[in-house]
């Protein structure tokens, strides 16, 4: 999947259901990520006010503006008390709210709406991460990690790897062997542009990468399993952005979920060029565990078939 579609979030998930978990020391790990993210959200939202021309409402939310923009995030560790103030009252700040609702416009993590209404509890001096939190927690990838795992008796060995641009040339030789692509697409990003290049749709970007993994000759042999991730992020959105301002081709209702689901699983099997390849969908939602617990158990299921089948055991 292209860059921010899920897929860390999906191994996160894969080590929850299946693997040791996070034990409260891991958790505690994340605590210095867990503030970065907020940081990094808040100087996002900032700098687009500039952009935007949006003001803010009182001085005094300029001058607390200015003192987050000077955070230098990755050497951030703790939650100062005065940092806290200031990035409640920005986000309590109607110019900053507006900001927010223009998302789209800018480039901003899609927890940071998460994280920042949960201020109070993250910011208390005894603070850990919970496995939601950690969830959440946006770290780009770079390069390629593996995660393998147990399950009834069979090693599943998944890789997770770089979605930027930069990162795919690092990876895509190197999967001769794999027996299964799971590619996730984040549903919500039909109205957003690419982090690398800024006049871009996103969901272009991604189309073009499927049908790209798809046709490459080593993986004419794995099955496809396509995830339609951040279902959750699509129900809010389709409400006030409209799919067919970004996809003239779409004729169904607007605010229309199921609709506009449909007509995005239609784009990416549209790709698929060999009708005697079936391409397994699922909707999901890569923060919610039970979504992913049960979507996983039909992908296993599907991989054990077609393996077995391949080996002629079925």
């Amino acid at each position: 999947g292209t860059g921010e579609s899920g897929k860390s979030t999906f191994i996160k998930q894969m080590r929850i259901i299946h693997g040791s978990g996070y034990t409260e020391e891991d958790r505690k790990g994340f605590t210095k990520l867990v503030y970065q993210n907020i940081f990094t959200a808040m100087q996002a939202m900032v700098r687009a006010m500039d952009t935007l021309k949006i003001q803010y409402t009182s001085k005094e939310n300029e001058e607390s503006a200015q003192m987050i923009k000077d955070v230098e995030v990755d050497k951030v560790t703790v939650l100062e008390r005065k940092q806290v103030e200031a990035i409640k009252k920005l986000w309590e700040d109607p110019g900053i709210q507006e900001c927010y609702d223009r998302r789209r416009e800018y480039q901003l993590s899609d927890s940071a709406k998460y994280y920042l209404t949960d201020l109070d509890r993250i910011a208390t001096p005894s603070f850990v991460p919970t496995q939601q939190d950690i969830l959440r927690v946006r770290v780009p990838t770079t390069g390629i990690i593996e995660y393998p795992f147990d399950l009834e008796n069979i090693i599943f060995r998944m890789v997770d790897v770089g979605g930027q641009r930069s990162e795919r040339r690092k990876w895509i030789h190197c999967f001769e062997s794999v027996t299964s692509i799971i590619f996730l697409v984040a549903l919500s990003e039909y109205d957003q542009v690419l982090v690398e290049c800024d006049n871009e749709n996103r969901m272009e970007e991604s189309k073009a990468l499927f049908k790209t993994i798809i046709t490459y000759p080593w993986f004419l042999n794995s099955s496809v399993i396509l995830f339609l991730n951040k279902k959750d992020l699509l129900e809010e959105k389709i409400m006030y952005s409209h799919l067919i301002s970004y996809f003239p081709e779409y004729t169904g209702p607007k605010q229309d979920v199921k609709a506009a689901r449909d007509f995005i699983l239609k784009l990416y099997q549209d790709q698929n060029p060999d009708k005697e390849k079936v391409i397994y969908s699922h909707f999901t939602c890569a923060t919610d565990t039970e979504n992913i617990r049960f979507v996983f158990g039909a992908v296993k299921d599907t991989i054990l078939q077609l393996n077995l089948r391949e080996f002629n055991l079925v």
